[in-house]
């Protein structure tokens, strides 16, 4: 019995050593894989929280999307990301709070007693200093050697080519201590090009110390969309040339540019003067200058927009291009008299001749014939009173309040040829690039692909908005536009080889506080596309007050003139000559066609007005 009872002790003794040593090589296991995980698997992740600000819950911040530009053999960037440093303290590891106030001072230019202030916080274990440091402010820094204080790795928005499509682009800055897109695209797609914030998340115990073995959430950051432009970033500069050309040159406010696709509604350029640099934008002193006014600012365009008036006669079939009337000079209405511009009465002249010689008195004609609601519902399928959807902000509505009243016919009469509504440079050149696509209107687009932080490409495809007149109207109205060039007011907007279609319009510029049109204020434009037969581009080109000329044109048009120069030949586009003298000897068929016509409704006139004289000349042969 002996022997068993200490046979079993031997064993029990045994089997509690071997447990102990089991238990003791598990711990020390569990120690190894936990020891092996935080300083080799989840070694960055802790270094983050170190570098942090000891909270327990740590942003990771993405990657801004990028923004970029095309031409005809590739991409341009119009603004990127770029990397840089920011000097940050950290007060409890300062030792001297005063001494390394002083010598950061005079490296980072800042104010010494602000310095001495965060660097005395002394359980504070983060304060930023500066952004974007220079070459040399970081060397400087390092030189230092000064504990406490660190640098971090950060980016930020830059601008390559400065000013170049800075109305459209807009830029990155502050605004109520959050850092996002201002204006522009950067605006409009903020959040697509901010992207998503990640987060790390992870216990801590009673007294802020992490739990080593507590829950840890990690969520990574989406990048942010990249932006693929339809903007050409060689016609942009040349449309900004221009423009700021056509300012300085006749001494304007302001003026805008606007190019179109009218296929696919897709924006060649859009440019602004005056303008900025959005790597500076805190030195611009006017921020009207973030404006983009060819989408932003709505004006009564004047002649320029008889166009649609003579489109909505050309399409309801109330009008053809030779359909003639009197002109009398003048129109008169509740107590008002409407003139042309050019103050004559011109007689019989046919609808062509009314866009050639701008008459007021033909628009309100063709008005009448089309009836107030009518025009009202073509005016407003042409897409004015309503925004175009373009992928900018800050777009208006246009306002087409005096067409309410149907009964009101001056209101109506007015807005014939621009007066009394308002518009906006992209509506008009919506408007005109779907008479260019054969009566289609086309939403007009910025972005035509977007890559999302995720790698997934998407392309925007044209989108077709309605159909707003037919291809016969449309056909007809190019070619009366086709012959305000050749043989009207638009002769300066010509180019030689191709058929080249427009119309100016020259406005009265209303008063912001009397609400009266101001006394020798105008607003000049053009709006036109080319080539007639096979339109590529539409342009309409918009001077604020210019003072050294009194008719668009002679400003606006020549500036559409050197514009569309530039593109036919930049696109290469083949020159209409070979067969323009076909198309010219049908034009001109026609039009002596239209003259013929008139002639001999104006001899049917005068038959009418000479037969009291020829009944009294009979009367007096037979007595």
């Amino acid at each position: 019995m002996f022997n068993i009872h200490k046979k079993n002790s031997e064993d029990i003794a045994n089997w509690r050593i071997y447990t102990l040593v089991f238990v003791f090589f598990a711990i020390v296991a569990v120690l190894f894989l936990r020891f092996y995980s935080l300083q080799f698997v989840q070694q960055e992740q802790y270094r983050a929280l170190a570098e942090g600000q000891h909270s327990f819950f740590q942003n990771l911040i993405p990657k801004r999307g990028e923004i970029f530009m095309k031409d005809k053999n590739g991409i341009y960037p119009a603004a990127v990301n770029r990397e840089t440093k920011l000097a940050y303290a950290v007060p409890k590891e300062i030792e001297n709070p005063a001494d390394a106030a002083f010598a950061v001072a005079q490296v980072l230019q800042m104010d010494a007693t602000e310095l001495k202030e965060k660097f005395s916080k002394e359980n504070d274990s983060y304060e930023p200093l500066k952004h974007r440091l220079s070459d040399e402010e970081i060397a400087s820094i390092n030189n230092l050697k000064l504990k406490g204080l660190h640098l971090s790795d950060e980016s930020y928005r830059y601008y390559p080519s400065n000013e170049l499509a800075a109305n459209v682009i807009g830029f990155v800055g502050w605004k109520d201590d959050k850092l996002g897109g201002r204006y522009g695209l950067e605006s409009y797609f903020d959040e697509e090009l901010r992207g998503t914030e990640g987060s790390l998340f992870h216990q801590r115990d009673a007294s802020g110390s992490w739990i080593g073995v507590g829950q840890k959430e990690i969520t990574a950051a989406r990048d942010g969309d990249t932006l693929f432009l339809t903007i050409d970033h060689i016609v942009q500069y040349q449309t900004e040339r221009i423009i700021k050309s056509a300012v300085e040159k006749y001494g304007a406010d302001g003026g805008n540019i606007t190019v179109m696709e009218p296929a696919t509604g897709k924006i060649l350029s859009m440019a602004s003067f005056p303008t900025f640099n959005p790597n500076d934008y805190a030195k611009t002193e006017d921020i009207n200058a973030f404006r983009n006014p060819a989408v932003s600012d709505a004006y009564e365009s004047g002649s320029v927009f008889k166009t649609f008036t003579i489109a909505a006669g050309l399409d309801s079939e109330k009008i053809a291009p030779d359909t003639t009337y009197t002109d009398t000079g003048a129109v008169s209405e509740a107590g008002y008299t409407i003139k042309n511009s050019d103050l004559k009465a011109n007689g019989v002249q046919t609808m062509t001749e009314v866009l050639e010689k701008s008459l007021n008195t033909g628009v309100i004609y063709v008005e009448k014939l089309l009836g107030n609601k009518n025009f009202a519902d073509y005016i407003t399928r042409f897409g004015f009173g309503e925004r175009t959807g373009i992928d900018l902000i800050g777009e208006p509505k246009g306002n087409l309040n005096n067409l309410k009243n149907l009964k009101s016919d001056i209101q109506f009469f007015t807005a014939s040829f621009g007066q009394g509504i308002t518009v906006t440079p992209i509506q008009l050149a919506v408007a005109y690039s779907a008479i260019a696509n054969g009566g289609t209107l086309m939403k007009p687009q910025v972005v035509e692909k977007v890559v999302h932080g995720d790698g997934r490409e998407e392309i925007i495809d044209a989108q077709e908005v309605r159909r707003v007149i037919s291809q016969k109207a449309a056909a007809q109205t190019s070619q009366i536009l086709r012959s305000v060039v050749v043989n009207g007011h638009g002769k300066r907007a010509g180019v030689p080889g191709f058929l080249v279609g427009g119309k100016t319009g020259t406005a009265q510029i209303v008063d912001a506080e009397t609400k009266n049109y101001a006394e020798g204020k105008s607003t000049g434009s053009f709006g036109g596309f080319a080539p007639i037969n096979d339109p590529k581009f539409t342009i309409v080109v918009k001077l604020d007050n210019p003072r050294n000329v009194e008719w668009a044109e002679s400003s606006a048009a020549p500036a559409f003139g050197e514009l569309m120069k530039f593109l036919l030949e930049y696109y290469n586009i083949e020159p209409t000559e070979a067969y323009t003298q076909k198309d010219l000897d049908a034009f001109n068929q026609a039009h002596n066609l239209i003259q013929f016509k008139k002639e001999e409704t104006e001899a049917k006139d005068e038959v009418v007005a000479l037969k009291p004289e020829v009944a009294e000349i009979k009367k007096d042969k037979k007595n």
